[in-house]
């Protein structure tokens, strides 16, 4: 009996019901036509169970869909338990914090940042290249965000709520590197800063 007819006659998804019989207990045949199963076969209570292994599948993909959302649930909500703890995260260039004592030093650490900038084409205050000096500034600025934000994370990773003795150290790098021709292609330049503290857990006194 091909498999293809049980399919048609009972309004089953094909592909779907030749996986199960694959695994299933039944004894089939493969043919350039399809699968077949002996005629002597039930074919009612093979239907049966194809129905309960489906409704058994459903559950289970349910199961699968709340253990999911759950997960995300505990993702999302540590996430905003990070997120609200950097927030309030206490930094300062200084050693102490009025009001608060020290009670774990975690060491030294740092967060980076960089911004290239191509070089004038006409000079460095001529024509287009006029605001260089501001947009280099606002670079300077963002990248110094960036590394402070890194450090923040640094001081989170410790299971540190502030950091203290915060400094920037700043590069500037001028790359440079022989042509196909034979001279000198100048690459863009570019402007790093580096933050450094110290990650330390403090309580309000």
């Amino acid at each position: 009996m091909k498999v293809r007819d049980i399919v048609k006659s009972h309004q089953l998804n094909p592909e779907d019901f030749d996986r199960w019989i694959k695994q299933s207990e039944f004894q089939f045949k493969s043919g350039m036509t399809g699968l077949s199963v002996d005629d002597g076969v039930d074919t009612n209570e093979m239907v049966r169970q194809f129905n309960q292994y489906l409704a058994q599948q459903k559950v289970l993909f349910g199961q699968e869909q709340e253990r999911l959302a759950s997960l995300r649930a505990v993702e999302e909500q540590a996430a905003l338990a990070k997120q609200s703890a950097i927030e309030k995260m206490f930094i300062t260039s200084g050693f102490n914090f009025e009001g608060y004592s020290i009670t774990k030093y975690s060491g030294y650490i740092s967060g980076d940042g960089a911004v290239s900038m191509d070089r004038p084409t006409q000079g460095w205050f001529s024509g287009v290249n006029k605001d260089v000096g501001a947009d280099l500034l606002a670079g300077l600025s963002d990248i110094r965000q960036k590394a402070l934000a890194q450090l923040k994370e640094a001081a989170y990773a410790l299971g540190c709520n502030a950091v203290i003795g915060v400094d920037f150290d700043y590069l500037t790098l001028d790359p440079e590197t022989a042509s196909s021709a034979g001279g000198t292609l100048y690459l863009p330049f570019l402007f790093a800063v580096t933050a450094n503290g110290n990650a330390v857990v403090i309580e309000k006194n």
